[in-house]
């Protein structure tokens, strides 16, 4: 693979340090200045502050360093495909991007939240690894695979939705809310519960806030949150990311070859594909990378998320 060592612009660089915010920009509104109080009597005056030499000094904070920021040649893989790809080494610091502005650009993340859904599950107790299969509600779905009792695997495999929709219905709001804001999962919106902005399917088991709907994330911050969930500073059980990493993984890799670990999705507004995902992360030789790799609407062109996992597996096989 042949990368264009370019480095990008500073407003990337910016933004990928400011982007992980819910609420988007930092300020929203002026700093407000705040009154003078009244200096009680036995109080200091401002002429009797002591010297400096005597103040309480505050400890000093290490400042994070700046990412190095590489452009990818990825039209090879892309052709005429609307997308972008985004791979992040967290040892040496550094991201490599095609297609800045669509990496930077936050859509709906579709069945890559079961990634995360399926995390706080294993974490609260939603989805015993040991006893984790729900009943079918006798309902017919389009996916023929969904159309039985179901365990947390094949849920997962498969990309049931209506698996996840009773595990995310029972971590319930207020839990959703508080592991969103703590990984800065896009714009942390789950104001649309239900899925009722949906377009192309109204089926209660089959929408949710996370399918083209109100949550909304890019592709940089897909790989962000995928180093808060499986980086050294994660916050998790060893057992919840090892119950979760069992499901990722692709099948068919052989010991000491590329493993990869990833989760595809797909989503439709009134039956047009809009969006199409494959992120994940890859070890190879004792070294991580995270990825994605996503797809936009682009007539006349396979967008799927078939296409973008094989797209994202040929970038992998090329850069590891």
């Amino acid at each position: 693979m042949h990368h264009a060592h370019r480095i990008l612009g500073l407003a990337l660089a910016v933004s990928l340090l400011t982007l992980t915010a819910c609420a988007g920009p930092a300020l929203e509104t002026p700093l407000q200045t705040a009154e003078a109080s009244p200096v009680p009597q036995d109080s200091p005056r401002a002429s009797e502050t002591p010297p400096p030499a005597e103040r309480p000094t505050a400890a000093p904070t290490a400042t994070p360093a700046a990412p190095i920021l590489q452009e990818m040649d990825g039209a090879e893989f892309f052709g005429a495909l609307n997308g972008a790809a985004v791979l992040y080494d967290p040892a040496a610091n550094r991201y490599e991007i095609y297609n800045p502005d669509l990496a930077q650009t936050r859509r709906s993340p579709c069945s890559t939240f079961k990634i995360l859904s399926s995390l706080i599950g294993l974490e609260t107790g939603g989805i015993d690894p040991q006893d984790s299969t729900r009943a079918w509600s006798g309902e017919t779905f389009w996916n023929a695979d969904w159309n039985r009792d179901i365990d947390f695997p094949d849920a997962f495999r498969t990309s049931c939705v209506w698996y996840f929709r009773e595990v995310i219905d029972e971590i319930g709001k207020e839990t959703m809310q508080a592991e969103l804001d703590r990984l800065s999962y896009g714009n942390c919106d789950i104001s649309d519960w239900e899925g009722r902005q949906n377009t192309n399917n109204k089926n209660p088991a089959l929408t949710g806030f996370w399918i083209e709907s109100s949550l909304r994330i890019s592709p940089v911050e897909q790989v962000q949150v995928l180093e808060r969930i499986f980086g050294e500073d994660s916050a998790y059980s060893e057992e919840a990311l090892e119950a979760l990493r069992q499901v990722m993984r692709l099948p068919d890799q052989e010991e000491g070859e590329l493993a990869v670990y990833g989760k595809t999705g797909l989503g439709k507004a009134q039956g047009v594909v809009v969006d199409a995902w494959f992120t994940g992360f890859a070890d190879a030789d004792g070294r991580r990378v995270y990825f994605c790799v996503y797809l936009g609407e682009t007539p006349e062109q396979d967008v799927s998320s078939a296409r973008a996992k094989e797209i994202a597996l040929q970038i992998l096989s090329a850069s590891l």
